[in-house]
């Protein structure tokens, strides 16, 4: 069977697409920064591994574990909702470190084994506000703009091999708890100046009906993954969706 190894599995988007994996009769390997047993139902073809991917040494044991995968779907990442005035350097920095570098460094540890093999398929996880551009998503918007660059360029580099890179572009998932996770590790002080209109727009926004489920994404990566001629780019629920199109782009 084939094997997928799958970043930040503790909820949401990971944890979704993952089930979709192992429904679709997938070796599975689920990674996060605390492994929890009772995420997913017990099944033979499942496995969990701690991985933290700002760390070199979590991401070497956790490769090495999982031996050879037929796909890596960097999910894992870290948000943050706040003005640049209002973010510091060292929380700046710290997203970059999962979103951007993480995402970087686990590509690094399966490269190599997929261009031997001439196979396999990386997706990265990105953000439809790459699209649509949003206010208080500054610093989240540049780290998810380096992942897209990054991911385009790589898909010419590992083409060479047989081997695909792929985009996967959710919209806004309330459901998924992401917002309140980047309030409490990130903080949420919005200068004074800016407060009353970040406000009234995150409020605007939450009371729009189209939003991105898990199972939209976990969709948009089953077919990134399984479809050879997938494009580079796959916009993930009907929000994302509809921004897409008014980008100009085509939904293949």
């Amino acid at each position: 069977m084939p094997k997928i190894l799958i970043t930040g599995c503790s909820s949401g988007f990971g944890l979704a697409i993952a089930q979709t994996f192992m429904t679709a009769g997938w070796d599975v390997v689920a990674t996060m920064r605390t492994p929890r047993n009772n995420l997913l139902p017990s099944n033979d073809r499942l496995e969990i591994l701690a991985l933290d991917v700002t760390s070199a040494d979590s991401i070497t044991k956790a490769v090495e574990a999982a031996g050879p995968i037929d796909a890596l779907v960097n999910n894992a990442g870290v948000g943050m909702l706040n003005v640049l005035e209002g973010a510091e350097m060292s929380k700046i920095r710290e997203l970059f470190e999962t979103n951007v570098f993480g995402a970087m460094a686990m590509t690094k540890a399966v490269l190599p084994h997929m261009r031997v093999r001439r196979s396999g398929v990386i997706v990265n996880v990105s953000s439809s506000v790459t699209i649509k551009p949003l206010p208080a998503l500054s610093v989240y918007s540049a780290s998810k703009a380096a992942l897209n660059a990054f991911t385009e360029s790589l898909a010419l580099e590992a083409a060479l091999f047989g081997v695909r890179a792929k985009l996967v572009l959710p919209g806004s998932a309330p459901a998924t708890g992401f917002g309140k996770n980047a309030v409490a590790r990130m903080g949420m002080d919005i200068p004074e100046p800016y407060s009353a209109f970040v406000h009234n727009y995150l409020t605007t926004l939450r009371s729009g009906t189209e939003f991105t489920t898990p199972e939209d994404v976990a969709e948009a990566v089953w077919r990134a993954v399984s479809e050879p001629e997938a494009p580079v780019k796959t916009p993930a629920g009907a929000d994302a969706q509809t921004w897409f199109r008014e980008a100009g782009h085509s939904l293949a």
